[in-house]
C-alpha cells in the first residue's frame, strides 16, 4: 500500500494524477477516430501547429488556452482545405502548415529571447505543475467532447468508416469533419502542458492501437482505448515517482509496453489457433486412399 499511499500524501502530486488519467482517457477517445481514418500523423502534426500558437499567444499576451486552441483549429481547417486538392495529399498538407507553424514558433522565440521555461514546459510537458486552473480546463474539454460523441456517435461512426457513403445518407460529413478537428484541437491544446508537443502523438495513438487488438467491435474498442489511456496515465504517475523519471515518458513508455505485451500476445494465440485448426483440419483424400497412400510410403 505504500506504493500508492506515499505519493498521494502531495497535493502537486494528487494534482498531476488526476491530469493524467482525464488526459490519457481524453486521448484515448478521439485515438480511435484518428487511427480508424488513418489519420496519425495529424496528431503528431497538429500538437506542432498548437505549439506556435501558444508561443504567439505569450507573447500578445493571450490566454494560452485561447490563443493555441484558435490556432490548432485554424490549422486543422486549413489542412482540410489544403488536403481537398487532387494533386495534394493529406499527408503532405499536414507536413506543410504544421511544421510552418511550428518553425513559426520557434522563430519567434529565437528571435525574443523570451518563452524559454514555457518553451521546455510545451516540448516535453509539466505534469506536476499544473494548476487547478489547468485541471478545470481539462475535465471541461474532456465532458464535452464526451458529450459530443455521444450525441453525434452515428454521424461520427458513419464518416469514419465510409464518408462517401454517408453524405448519400445525408450525414452532413463537412460539419462533422469541422467538429471533430475542432475537438482533436481542443484535446491537444488540453494535453500539452501535461504530456508535451513530443508525446502527444503516442498518447493519442497507441491505447486505440493496442485497443483495435483486442476486438473488432467499434463500441469496446471506444471503451477499451478510453480505459487503457486511463490506466496508463494513472498507473505512470506511480512509475514516474518511483522510478524517477518524467511524468509524460513514464506515461507513453508503459502505454508502449502494453501494446508490446498486447501484440505479443495476441500473435501468439494467432498461432496457436492457425496450427490447432490445421491438425484438426479433415485430410482432402478418403479415408481408403489415404491408407494406401501411407503404405506406399512406408514400403516403396
Amino acid at each position: 500500500m505504500t506504493y500508492f499511499t506515499e505519493p498521494m500524501q502531495y497535493e502537486f502530486f494528487r494534482h498531476g494524477v488526476i491530469v493524467a488519467t482525464l488526459v490519457g482517457a481524453l486521448c484515448g477517445l478521439m485515438g480511435i477516430y484518428v487511427v480508424l481514418r488513418r489519420m496519425s500523423y495529424i496528431g503528431h502534426g497538429l500538437s506542432h501547429s498548437v505549439f506556435g500558437g501558444a508561443v504567439v499567444a505569450y507573447l500578445i499576451s493571450l490566454n494560452f488556452y485561447i490563443g493555441a486552441g484558435l490556432w490548432g483549429f485554424l490549422s486543422a481547417v486549413l489542412i482540410n482545405v489544403t488536403a481537398r486538392r487532387r494533386n495534394i495529399g493529406a499527408d503532405a498538407a499536414i507536413g506543410i502548415i504544421t511544421t510552418a507553424s511550428f518553425a513559426l514558433g520557434v522563430a519567434l522565440i529565437s528571435k525574443t529571447r523570451s518563452f524559454t521555461r514555457n518553451f521546455e514546459a510545451a516540448l516535453f510537458g509539466n505534469i506536476l505543475g499544473v494548476t487547478p486552473q489547468d485541471i478545470a480546463v481539462i475535465a471541461v474539454v474532456a465532458a464535452v467532447v464526451l458529450a459530443g460523441v455521444l450525441v453525434f456517435y452515428r454521424q461520427l461512426l458513419f464518416t469514419t468508416f465510409d464518408p462517401e457513403i454517408a453524405r448519400i445518407y445525408g450525414v452532413p460529413t463537412h460539419w462533422v469533419d469541422t467538429g471533430f478537428a475542432l475537438a482533436l484541437a481542443a484535446t491537444i491544446v488540453a494535453s500539452m502542458n501535461i504530456v508535451g508537443v513530443t508525446l502527444i502523438a503516442a498518447a493519442i495513438v497507441i491505447p486505440p492501437s493496442t485497443a483495435r487488438l483486442l476486438t473488432n467491435s467499434f463500441g469496446a474498442m471506444l471503451l477499451l482505448s478510453t480505459a487503457i489511456g486511463a490506466g496508463c496515465g494513472f498507473a505512470g504517475m506511480f512509475l514516474s515517482y518511483w522510478y524517477d523519471v518524467a511524468s509524460g515518458a513514464a506515461v507513453v513508455l508503459l502505454a508502449a509496453g502494453v501494446f508490446v505485451v498486447v501484440y505479443a500476445a495476441t500473435t501468439l494465440r494467432r498461432a496457436l489457433l492457425t496450427s490447432r485448426d490445421l491438425v484438426s483440419a479433415p485430410s482432402p483424400f478418403p479415408a481408403p486412399m489415404r491408407n494406401r497412400a501411407l503404405a506406399h510410403e512406408d514400403h516403396p
